[in-house]
C-alpha cells in the first residue's frame, strides 16, 4: 500500500480539533461520574453507616465503566477497520452522551431503593462501551491525517481529551459544590453536571459529522486491502504488538486513578480537607496537562517514544513514596503540588502513548488493535485501581501498600515498552500487509 497524499493543513487541523473535542466531551462524561463516585454516589445510591464501605461500592460501579470497555473495543474497533474511522466516532459519542444525561435523571436509593443503583450500573456500562470504541478511532482520526514524522504530536489530540474532560467535570462540580449548600448539592446540584452533557454532545457531533474520512482509510478502500476479519487477524498475526500495547498502558491508567480519583477520597476522609480543596489539585494538574501532553507527544517525535515514555514510568513509580509523606500533615499547598507533579509524570507517558500504540499495528488492523489494547489494558489497570487503592489502604492502614501497587503497575509498563516496536520516524507500517477484505 502506497502512502496517501498529504491532506491540506486545514483538514489536518480540523481532524485534530474533532479528535480533541469529541474525546474531551466523552471524558467529561466519564470524569463527572468518577468525581461523583468519590463525593456523592456512596451516600445517594449505596447508603451505609460506614462511609468507606459506601465509597467502595461506588468505586465498584466506577470499575464497571472500565470492564465494559472491551465490548466497545471489540465492536467499534472492528467497525473502524471495516466501515471507517469517522462513522464509528459519531456513534460512540452518542452512546456515551445519552448514557450520561440519563444518569443525571436517575432516582436515588431513597426514592426507588436498589433499583437506582442497578440503573446506575447499567448506564455506567453504556458509558464504558462508548469510551471503549472512542479512543482507537479518535487517535487514528488525527494521526492518520498527519505525517508519520510528526505522529506523536498529532496523535496526542485524543490524549488531551481526558485532562480536558476531567478539568471541565471537576470545574463544574467544584463550582456547584462551592455555590450550593451540602443539602442542595446532594439533592439536585450534582445532576447539573450530567445534564450539561447533552449540550456538549451536540457540539461534538457538529464537528465530527463535517469531517472527511482519514486519508489512510481512503487508501485502504481504494487498494482493497481492508482486513476481512480484523479481530482474528490481530490475535493471530500481531499478538506481540497487542501484548506490548496493553502492558504499556497499565502504569498510566493506575497513576491517573490515584491522582484524579483516589486522592479525592484520601484528602477528604483521611486528611479531613474540604471537597473543594481536594479538587483544586486535580484541576491545576489537569490544566497544565493540556499543554504538557501535546508537548510530550512532540518531544517523542524527536527523542523516541519509548525513551520518553520510560522516563515517565520510572518517575511515576517513585513519586508516591514522596507524595504521601509530604501531604500527611494535611497541607493544601503540598497536596496541590503533589498532584501536579504526579500528573506531570502521567503526561510524559500519555503524550507519546497514542502514537506508540498505533505504531504497533499495521494500517488495516490499526483501529481494532489500538481499541483492543486500550480497553483490555483498562480492565487490568484503570478498572480496579480506585477500588484496590481504597481496599489496600483500608486493609493495611498505610499509604505504603497503594504506593507499592502503583510502582508494580509502572514496572508492567516498562515491560510493555521493551516488547514494543520502535519504528523509524518515517515508518507508517505500510509495508506490513494483511488479508484483504472480500468484495
Amino acid at each position: 500500500m502506497t502512502r496517501a497524499p498529504a491532506p491540506p493543513r486545514k483538514d489536518l487541523i480540523k481532524a485534530f480539533t474533532a479528535a480533541l473535542s469529541g474525546t474531551s466531551l466523552e471524558w467529561y462524561d466519564f470524569a463527572a461520574y468518577s468525581v461523583a463516585s468519590a463525593l456523592v454516589f456512596g451516600q445517594l445510591f449505596f447508603p451505609s453507616h460506614d462511609p468507606l464501605s459506601g465509597t467502595l461500592l461506588a468505586f465498584s460501579t466506577y470499575a464497571v465503566g472500565y470492564l465494559s470497555r472491551p465490548l466497545g473495543g471489540f465492536v467499534f474497533g472492528r467497525l473502524g477497520d471495516t466501515l471507517g474511522r469517522k462513522q464509528v466516532l459519531v456513534i460512540t459519542l452518542l452512546v456515551t452522551g445519552i448514557a450520561t444525561v440519563l444518569i443525571g435523571l436517575l432516582p436515588t436509593h431513597d426514592q426507588v431503593g436498589a433499583l437506582g443503583a442497578l440503573l446506575l450500573v447499567v448506564l455506567r456500562f453504556a458509558q464504558g462501551v462508548g469510551i471503549g470504541g472512542e479512543w482507537g478511532g479518535a487517535v487514528l482520526l488525527s494521526s492518520e491525517y498527519g505525517s508519520p514524522e510528526r505522529r506523536g504530536f498529532w496523535a496526542s489530540a485524543a490524549q488531551i481529551g481526558p485532562p480536558a474532560g476531567n478539568l471541565m467535570a471537576n470545574g463544574v462540580l467544584a463550582a456547584l459544590a462551592a455555590t450550593l449548600s451540602q443539602e442542595q448539592f446532594l439533592s439536585w446540584g450534582w445532576r447539573v453536571a450530567f445534564l450539561l452533557s447533552g449540550v456538549l454532545v451536540l457540539f461534538g457531533l457538529w464537528i465530527r459529522v463535517k469531517l472527511e474520512e482519514t486519508p489512510v482509510f481512503q487508501e485502504l478502500q481504494r487498494s482493497g486491502t481492508r482486513a476481512a476479519a480484523p479481530l482474528r487477524e490481530v490475535f493471530t498475526r500481531e499478538p506481540r504488538a497487542l501484548v506490548a500495547a496493553i502492558l504499556s498502558r497499565v502504569g498510566p491508567d493506575v497513576l491517573y486513578a490515584l491522582f484524579t480519583v483516589f486522592v479525592l477520597t484520601y484528602a477528604t476522609q483521611t486528611l479531613g480537607l474540604p471537597d473543594g480543596l481536594a479538587v483544586l489539585g486535580v484541576m491545576v494538574g489537569s490544566t497544565l496537562q493540556l499543554g504538557l501532553i501535546p508537548l510530550a507527544g512532540a518531544l517523542s517525535d524527536r527523542w523516541g517514544r519509548r525513551r520518553l515514555y520510560a522516563v515517565g514510568a520510572i518517575g511515576a513509580g517513585l513519586w508516591p513514596f514522596v507524595f504521601f509523606p509530604a501531604v500527611g500533615g494535611g497541607s493544601v499547598p503540598m497536596l496541590v503540588t503533589g498532584v501536579v507533579v504526579g500528573l506531570f509524570w502521567h503526561a510524559l507517558m500519555y503524550g507519546p502513548q497514542a502514537a506508540f500504540v498505533a505504531e504497533q499495528f499495521s494500517p488495516a488492523l490499526r483501529s481494532t488493535g489500538a481499541s483492543l489494547a486500550y480497553t483490555l489494558a483498562g480492565v487490568i489497570g484503570g478498572a480496579l485501581a480506585p477500588l484496590l487503592f481504597t481496599s489496600l489502604f483500608a486493609a493495611f492502614g498505610t499509604w505504603v501498600a497503594p504506593a507499592g501497587y502503583l510502582a508494580a503497575a509502572c514496572g508492567v509498563t516498562l515491560i510493555g515498552l521493551a516488547l514494543g516496536r520502535s519504528p523509524l520516524p518515517h515508518d507508517d507500517g505500510a509495508h506490513r500487509t494483511t488479508t484483504p477484505a472480500q468484495p
